[in-house]
């Protein structure tokens, strides 16, 4: 009873801070021509936000360890940046080129890898180091296809956000890695 009574205070904190969040735009809105957004734009980063507290309360409540909770915070932060670019302007190119799609592989990695290692952070160490590995890839893909051609995007604007995305995504495993150490044994899954 208790549990559920804190995963329901968490849920609505969550919601909360995203109404929060969303009003900065609505704000926005209000004084300036810059900031269009309609309602299919609040239900999407709405959906982001929520979908990406609610999976960083399931995947740090499972430890007391605060490298593990920092390692969840800085993947999470790095997918949901990474998902919000790829839909508001686009990171290769334009907002909608269809080159930006590879990039949800590399979030597949990432998530085929925490299911494959169930959470437990020897695993997730190494399901992060394969996100970056598969961030750094999409970026010399590009590289080679000639794609930072496009006058939106430069060769060191894509080496430079990509190089950023590989750097939380090893910082992560890093953290990962951090709090294997402090775990009993290795074949032991986190508190939970």
């Amino acid at each position: 009873m208790k549990k559920r009574r804190t995963a329901f205070r968490s849920a609505i904190r969550i919601v909360l801070a995203t109404a929060f969040i969303l009003l900065v735009p609505l704000l926005a809105m209000q004084f300036t021509h810059e900031v269009a957004w309609d309602l299919a734009d609040f239900a999407v980063a709405g959906a982001l936000l929520v979908g990406t507290g609610l999976t960083y309360e399931l995947a740090a409540r499972r430890t007391g360890d605060i490298a593990y909770r920092a390692a969840v915070g800085v993947a999470l932060a790095a997918a949901f940046i990474l998902l919000w670019l790829m839909g508001a302007v686009g990171i290769i190119g334009v907002e909608g080129d269809r080159a930006d799609l590879m990039y949800l592989g590399v979030l597949a990695v990432g998530l085929i890898g925490a299911i494959i290692a169930r959470l437990r952070p020897q695993g997730m160490a190494r399901a992060l180091l394969a996100t970056a590995l598969a961030q750094g890839s999409v970026a010399v893909i590009a590289l080679i296809a000639g794609m930072p051609r496009d006058p939106v995007t430069s060769m060191p604007e894509l080496v430079g956000l990509n190089g950023l995305f590989v750097a939380l995504f090893v910082g992560s495993a890093w953290l990962f890695r951090h709090a294997a150490r402090h775990q009993p044994s290795a074949d032991a899954a986190p508190d939970g």
